[in-house]
């Protein structure tokens, strides 16, 4: 799976760097055939923001932003957000098929 990391009006530390690679690596093992990540770190006014896009088989994409004081905070929140969304997805009955 290819991950690019973007950085703006930034700078980030290898071990973030690092921390970002290995939360991808357990997301990869959640999701369904994954294709591509994004990471991109912003930096707005002191605020810093942190935004995973996950691209998945059939165009799906799954999106999460999270804002903290520092990186690493803003990169759990977003790599939870992301965790959450995948794993709704392959707990879910397929289409037509009831609880039963």
């Amino acid at each position: 799976m290819r991950v690019t990391m973007t950085k703006r009006h930034c700078e980030i530390s290898d071990e973030l760097k690092s921390r970002a690679n290995k939360l991808i690596e357990k997301l990869e093992k959640i999701a369904n055939r994954p294709q591509s990540a994004e990471i991109i770190f912003d930096e707005d006014h002191g605020a810093k923001m942190v935004e995973i896009v996950f691209v998945l088989p059939r165009g799906q994409t799954k999106v999460a932003k999270a804002e903290a004081n520092d990186f690493r905070t803003a990169l759990d929140r977003a790599a939870d957000k992301v965790r959450n969304q995948l794993q709704k997805e392959t707990h879910r009955p397929p289409h037509g098929v009831s609880g039963e």
